[in-house]
């Protein structure tokens, strides 16, 4: 194995385990700021995603770069969907209150 791809998959993995323990401690209070800011994120994975797939290298790379843009694409649309719906309840309680 190449050693950059030892190191890549090291950082990989350390950013999982770091990214789930963030995840996993925040309160549910700030639940929707955080699924905004996921949100933002993933649309620049869809970018990163696009120019990968854009490179034509290898057929390998443009069929993960095709399958990388459609999941990070549904994912960020299915995010912003969900934030809007929490954050139009948040919208409605309030005003129900006289």
């Amino acid at each position: 194995m190449p050693a950059d791809f030892i190191s890549n998959l090291y950082v990989f993995v350390l950013a999982a385990f770091v990214g789930f323990e963030v995840i996993r401690r925040v309160s549910p209070l700030l639940h929707t700021p955080l699924m905004s800011l996921t949100n933002a994120l993933d649309a620049i994975v869809v970018v990163a995603a696009i120019i990968i797939a854009g490179r034509h290298e290898t057929a390998l790379s443009t069929v993960l770069g095709v399958v990388a843009v459609a999941a990070s694409f549904s994912n960020m649309v299915g995010g912003f969907l969900i934030t809007d719906r929490m954050l139009r309840m948040f919208k409605l309680s309030k005003t129900k209150k006289p």
